[in-house]
């Protein structure tokens, strides 16, 4: 497995990659089973597989945990290596923003994310999604994958790259992958390292929350509206600060009529200080 800090190694060694398909799984570090899953899935459809680790600074809030974002590259690349990733690219920050001047990013290039990016996630943490956009622009444009796979985790994520790369014509196949979950039912995530180990055990609570909203739904429940907040009531009242529980369209993020038949319950709420995002797909 080869490690590259420069956009110049990087793009030396896929020069030598001529005529194979290129996979290719953006993360932030502090690896976990679910991203090595992914990994795992872009090898079974590429000939060269690429990680990127960079902790993106463009993404994150004024008080959100940037700097306090764990990592850990020496375990990252153990991790990888076992799992059979080609490259590890792990740029600095100055690499990413060639104009950064040790404060400031000074990137005046922003991608602007669709509409969808102002719903959920998106109105609580207002530039996220084009952070997020942006620098997966970036990386698009330096690893130049023929694929790229994505959790399903954070949906709103994988969807805002997807009509990305749909109406900006990367040409790039956009994998999603199946949540990896603990054997309590909680998401898989790089943050679950925040929590104790009390609220670990409680936070699992969150899906167990979205698996019956599902169930009331298959029983044929349609008033949307109430059966999101007696969610969000059940949560608050074991401890949880809730950001939005609610149900969307699979398709788009959009309000779903009530003959909609593919549906997803979305969850985001803090435990403690950790902020937490969950979904579960709803096929009627």
């Amino acid at each position: 497995m080869q490690l590259f800090h420069t956009l110049r190694e990087l793009r030396a060694f896929l020069d030598g990659c001529a005529g194979k398909r290129i996979g290719f799984v953006p993360t932030m570090g502090n690896l976990h089973a679910g991203h090595c899953q992914l990994v795992t899935q872009a090898k079974g459809r590429a000939d060269i597989v690429v990680v990127s680790i960079f902790v993106n600074p463009l993404q994150f809030g004024a008080n959100e945990d940037f700097g306090s974002y764990p990592r850990t590259l020496r375990a990252d690349c153990d991790q990888l290596r076992t799992v059979g990733a080609d490259v590890v690219f792990a740029p600095a920050v100055d690499e990413m923003y060639p104009d950064f001047n040790g404060q400031d990013l000074m990137q005046q290039v922003i991608v602007q994310p669709p509409p969808l990016a102002d719903i959920l996630c998106g109105a609580s943490r207002p530039g996220h999604f084009a952070g997020v956009a942006t620098v997966v622009t970036k990386l698009f444009n330096m690893v130049k994958p023929d694929l790229a796979v994505f959790g399903k985790k954070d949906c709103q994520q994988l969807m805002v790259i997807r009509t990305m790369v749909r109406q900006l014509n990367f040409g790039i196949e956009i994998l999603g992958v199946d949540t990896m979950r603990e054997p309590s039912g909680l998401a898989m995530s790089s943050r679950n390292g925040y929590l104790t180990p009390e609220q670990k055990h409680q936070a699992a609570q969150l899906y167990a929350q979205l698996q019956q909203m599902r169930t009331a739904l298959e029983h044929g429940r349609r008033d949307y509206v109430t059966l999101c907040q007696e969610s969000i009531s059940s949560l608050e009242k074991q401890g949880w600060q809730v950001d939005y529980v609610d149900i969307r369209s699979q398709t788009d993020l959009s309000d779903p009529s009530p003959d909609k038949t593919e549906l997803v319950i979305v969850a985001a709420a803090k435990l403690g200080n950790t902020r937490l995002i969950d979904n579960c797909e709803v096929n009627l």
